[in-house]
């Protein structure tokens, strides 16, 4: 079962698949339960070690509880990547989706056994703790055991910390499962000029970025009726999920439906609310560009199926090997060590980018175990866009690599920063593209190109926080939410981003039911906007510093999630504390803007 599926893959990057035998080699199902089994005993034997002592240990004999806790974990977090990978590659095989399920029930068998740990730990009297974290024995573990203790006013007790994890897989994990599933499962019908065809999620989205409007608009068409087909389910979806996170915030005491999020990303309200508020006094900017992509394209009107047409000639379709050589070049300009490493997905069959029936829409990569490697997983099509997501995904896919060295708890980082090394990835690639630009015109376009990138990943993102912020303050104020009331939420969100400039049609209110974000990680997106001005402030700090900033970046890539995001952003001289931190970035997109009406001017208004 480490294969994909037997279905043919179609596409630029056909025949790219991921090989899962590099987790579990065939039969994959005894080595994945062999390791489940393990991880049961181990789990009952650390607690029948541990349980009711924690408060006693000294700081020696925590660091080891740590350390034991953290190796019989292990194995299951390799079950649970494996199973997730595989349904991800195929949602289609009802045995796949199977496996999801039975492993996350004996995770949370595992799980049960260990919940006493954190809760004990988190219980200990807060000057024992201090003075426990203070030693020495501890340097190493320090940041985990602090951060745990972050969480103990919203923590229950253990009986009914044990019934929300057993719920969970026929709760909220179950609706996530159900929405990946109807999406990878959906057709969109478009009537081409060539005729009418059936196409993938990915397939469909990838029209609205054509040169030909009518193509753009039969997108925007068919995507919207498919969606339609499916509307009533996936609003009952969301619907259900907004007030099951509702309860558990009640249970949590949790004052705001961000907060859990806020928490976990290691970020305090107010700074995430600072972020929001600078990116929407700078609303003006999108709306300036906009204003300049429709005389740029001729239009009078700019619809949302306009928003992302090219500007200037087509690109054409660049194969997955030209994608290749593009990032590890760019890759390699900055680090020959970043190239490395980068390189080892593609010769290694750590990447599934081809087109598959059944396959997850999106892009990811999955961080597994430090035992193991990530995975990477596209769906090229070959336009230029595609070429940035595959920069970005190999950003983090090196990221993830280089922080395996801080085990399983400090490999991953809070969502602030995570974007970090995506973001970097894709500005090296377009930094290098632009310098093999000859041409004035393709210039601009590739310029107009980046800046669209960026107010997807800033203001886009933004737009997409402040509806989530509308739609559970309205579930919780108005009951369950009809999807008319839903669809109004998100045109409020996205015309206080466009305001003039983009005419949101009926079709594109539909639009917000695709997106995973909301059903798999509430108030995710806001760390979009977080990591792309991160990133605009580090590419500053690298352009000051030369070739010097690279050994240094990389080291802040390595470090993992073992510090806080301020404090290892401070080791690159940033101090994202500073209340005026994000309007460097803001006006950086400002001024390219202005580079972009500059060029225009220069060279007459031609698309």
């Amino acid at each position: 079962m480490s294969e994909p599926t037997s279905t043919s893959g179609t596409g630029p990057a056909a025949g790219v698949r991921w090989n899962l035998s590099h987790l579990y080699p065939e039969p994959a199902e005894e080595g994945l339960e062999a390791d489940l089994d393990r991880s049961l005993r181990s789990a009952r034997e650390f607690a029948e070690r541990y349980r009711g002592h924690v408060p006693e240990l000294d700081a020696a004999q925590l660091s080891e509880a740590v350390d034991a806790y953290e190796a019989l974990q292990e194995p299951v977090a390799r079950a649970g990547a494996f199973s997730q990978l595989q349904f991800a590659a195929d949602t289609a095989t009802a045995a796949h989706g199977a496996l999801l399920q039975h492993v996350q029930e004996r995770g949370t068998e595992i799980h049960q056994e260990l919940l006493f740990f954190e809760l004990e730990w988190v219980g200990v009297d807060a000057d024992r703790a201090a003075s426990l974290l203070a030693d020495p024995a501890l340097a190493e573990r320090r940041h985990l055991l602090e951060s745990l203790r972050r969480y103990k006013p919203h923590l229950l007790s253990e009986p009914e910390e044990r019934l929300l994890a057993e719920t969970a897989n026929t709760g909220e994990r179950a609706w996530s499962r159900l929405f990946d599933e109807i999406l990878a499962s959906a057709r969109f019908s478009v009537d081409l000029p060539s005729g009418a065809q059936q196409l993938s999620e990915e397939e469909v989205l990838s029209l609205l970025y054509d040169a030909d409007r009518d193509k753009r608009r039969a997108a925007s068409r068919g995507l919207t009726d498919g969606l339609k087909q499916h509307s009533h389910v996936l609003a009952f979806i969301f619907n259900t999920l907004v007030q099951n996170k509702a309860s558990q915030d009640r249970l949590r005491t949790y004052d705001d439906p961000m907060q859990a999020r806020n928490l976990s990303n290691e970020i305090e309200g107010p700074a995430v609310h600072a972020l929001l508020d600078a990116c929407q006094r700078h609303y003006p900017t999108v709306q300036r560009y906009y204003r300049l992509k429709g005389r740029l394209l001729g239009l009078e009107h700019l619809y949302d199926y306009d928003r992302y047409a090219p500007v200037g000639e087509p690109q054409g379709e660049r194969s997955f090997d030209e994608a290749r050589r593009i990032v590890l070049a760019a890759y390699g300009d900055f680090s020959p060590e970043l190239a490395e490493i980068a390189c080892r997905f593609f010769d290694e069959a750590w990447i599934d980018a081809e087109l598959r029936e059944g396959k997850r829409g999106g892009a990811f990569s999955a961080s597994t175990v430090p035992s193991a490697h990530p995975y990477v997983l596209l769906n090229y099509t070959g336009n230029l866009r595609d070429v940035m997501t595959v920069a970005h995904e190999l950003g983090h896919g090196v990221h993830q690599h280089l922080a395996r060295e801080r085990g399983l708890f400090e490999q991953g980082t809070p969502l602030t920063t995570a974007e970090t090394a995506s973001v970097f990835g894709e500005m090296l690639v377009f930094r290098r593209l632009l310098a093999e630009e000859t041409d004035p015109q393709t210039r601009l376009a590739l310029l107009c190109g980046k800046l669209e990138d960026a107010f997807a990943t800033v203001f886009r993102q933004v737009a997409m926080t402040r509806f989530e912020e509308s739609l559970h303050a309205a579930r919780r104020g108005e009951g369950e939410l009809p999807i008319e009331r839903m669809h109004e939420l998100w045109l409020e969100a996205n015309r206080a981003m466009m305001g003039d400039t983009v005419h949101l049609t009926e079709d594109y209110a539909l639009w917000w039911l695709y997106i995973p974000h909301f059903v798999h990680s509430p108030f995710y997106c806001y760390a979009y906007a977080f990591g792309e001005l991160l990133v605009l402030a580090l590419v500053r700090r690298y352009d000051e510093e030369g070739e010097a900033f690279a050994p240094r970046y990389l080291e802040l890539l390595r470090a993992g999630g073992s510090a806080s995001p301020p404090e290892l952003l401070a080791r690159v001289g940033l101090d994202i504390n500073d209340p005026g931190f994000w309007e460097g970035g803001l006006l950086l997109l400002a001024e390219m803007v202005d580079e972009a009406e500059a060029r225009v001017a220069g060279a007459g208004d031609r698309a």
